[in-house]
This record gives structure tokens, C-alpha cells and sequence, in this order.
């Protein structure tokens, strides 16, 4: 993909990062229902999340290594099982916990952003820290353009093993197109980036919130990751996601973990 000389972007999953992420000084990834609002809930309490690859059956080995627990690991360790990528759950982490969280979106692109941006500022935005994210993440621009990766969902494809993530195609998911404009949309205001210098893409995700932005809970509720949460009983998580810059905390990767930056001037851009 060309440079167009843009400062503000937005593209979707894998293969957005692979394009946006090797030229971008700061990257944010956007996974709202539910990495990147677990871990601005966890890292808000003073936790540190590692993000990991999906189906991995390296994770146990690799939270030993960094001296931390990993979430979901299964009724053998109780102690590690009771922590998921469920926000509500995460609100009762104490603070200095050290968490590997995979996830098959938006973790796995935190984990790769590592490997394609290895110079860029990473950070996991979402709805509930997006004026947070933005803040942090602005000062990124005098080094280059800011990419914001939404990780989007995928397609369940039945026929094909559950480990086979390459074979689904990614899903656009309408929570992450409106937690990216919430966050494109704060930074459009804090930079004062002139239209010609936001993406095509960038404008389109801010106009999807711009829709949006009064009635959050809904859309979430009713987009199709919403309802099948919600059919999982985790109407909770949904509702928790859909508050906006309740979070004065940005998740910032340094090195194999996110922890809390909290930017000096909090302001909530509306």
C-alpha cells in the first residue's frame, strides 16, 4: 500500500497491520468486545496484561517465564481459572497482577504488532479509555502517522479446525469501527489533523460514531457480538463495554506487557 502522506489511519485486522503498522510511529489496537476493554479495566486497577497468541499451547510455558498468571487455564489451577476476558471479572484484579490474556483478535494483534511495528508506541484502546488513548498516543505524531487497527471478529467456519485462524475471514465488527472513530475522532481534536491528513478510512469510522455516540449501549447490545455474548450470559461485559472515557488510563505495550500511562491532562473530547 502507497504512503498517502496521511497522519491519522484505519484499517482492519492482520493484514491492516502488515500494511499500516511497519510506517506508523503509534499504533492502537481496538478490540472492544472484549480485549482491549479487559485490559483498560485491568490495567486501570494496576494490573499488567501480557497478550498472547490464541490456541497456543505455549502460553502455560510462557506465563511461567514472565512470572504471571494465565487467564483461563483451566480447572487444575483454580487460581489462574477465575480470570478471563470477561471486564467484569477483571474489575476485582489487584493491583500488581501480572496477567497473560490471549485472546483470537485483538491479543494476537498486540502480540504481532511486536514483530511488524517493533519501533512503534502499541496501545490497546477501546470506548472506555478512548480520550485517554488519544492523549497518549497523540505526541506519537511528530515521529510519523498514527495507525489505529481494529481486530474486527471471524466468521466461524465449521468445517475447518478451530486452530486454523488463517482459514476465517475476518468479520468487521461495528463495536470496533466505533471504539476506533471514538479514539480517531479524540485525536482528530487534539491534533487538529486537517481533513486532507485523516484517512478516507479514519473519517469513516469517526462519522460511525459520531451516529453512534448517543446511544452506545444499544448498538452494542444489538450488534451481532453483542447478542452472542449476551447469549453466553455476558450481557454485562457488553454494557461495560460501551461506556465512553470512564478510564483516565492508557494501556501502553512496554516490552511483552501492557501497563498504565496516565496522561497529565485528561479531558473527556466530545
Amino acid at each position: 500500500m502507497p504512503d498517502a502522506g496521511f497522519d491519522l489511519q484505519f484499517e482492519w485486522g492482520p493484514n491492516g497491520l502488515e500494511q499500516l503498522g511497519p510506517g506508523a510511529a503509534g499504533i492502537v489496537i481496538v478490540d472492544v468486545l472484549r480485549f482491549t476493554t479487559a485490559v483498560s479495566v485491568a490495567v486501570d486497577r494496576g494490573a499488567t496484561v501480557l497478550p498472547y497468541r490464541w490456541a497456543d499451547d505455549g502460553a502455560e510455558t510462557y506465563a511461567a517465564q514472565h512470572n504471571a498468571l494465565l487467564a483461563g487455564a483451566g480447572p487444575e489451577d483454580p487460581e489462574d481459572a477465575r480470570w478471563s476476558l470477561s471486564p467484569i471479572d477483571l474489575a476485582r484484579l489487584r493491583a500488581g497482577t501480572r496477567l497473560v490474556l490471549p485472546s483470537p483478535n485483538g491479543s494476537e494483534l498486540a502480540y504481532a504488532a511486536r514483530e511488524h511495528a517493533p519501533h512503534a508506541a502499541v496501545l490497546a484502546g477501546c470506548l472506555r479509555n478512548a480520550s485517554a488513548v488519544a492523549r497518549e498516543v497523540a505526541a506519537c505524531l511528530r515521529a510519523g502517522p498514527i495507525a489505529v487497527i481494529a481486530a474486527g471478529e471471524r466468521w466461524r467456519a465449521h468445517t475447518r479446525p478451530p486452530r486454523d485462524r488463517a482459514a476465517f475471514a475476518l468479520r468487521p465488527a461495528v463495536e470496533d469501527l466505533l471504539g476506533a472513530g471514538a479514539i480517531l475522532r479524540a485525536l482528530r481534536v487534539l491534533t487538529g489533523a486537517a481533513p486532507g491528513r485523516v484517512s478516507p478510512e479514519a473519517r469513516a469510522a469517526m462519522a460511525a460514531f459520531d451516529e453512534a455516540r448517543d446511544d452506545l449501549r444499544e448498538w452494542l447490545l444489538a450488534s451481532a457480538s453483542g447478542r452472542e455474548l449476551v447469549g453466553r450470559g455476558r450481557r454485562d461485559d457488553v454494557v461495560a463495554a460501551a461506556a465512553l472515557d470512564v478510564e483516565a488510563v492508557a494501556p501502553v505495550l512496554v516490552g511483552a506487557a501492557f501497563v498504565g500511562a496516565t496522561p497529565r491532562s485528561l479531558g473527556h473530547l466530545r
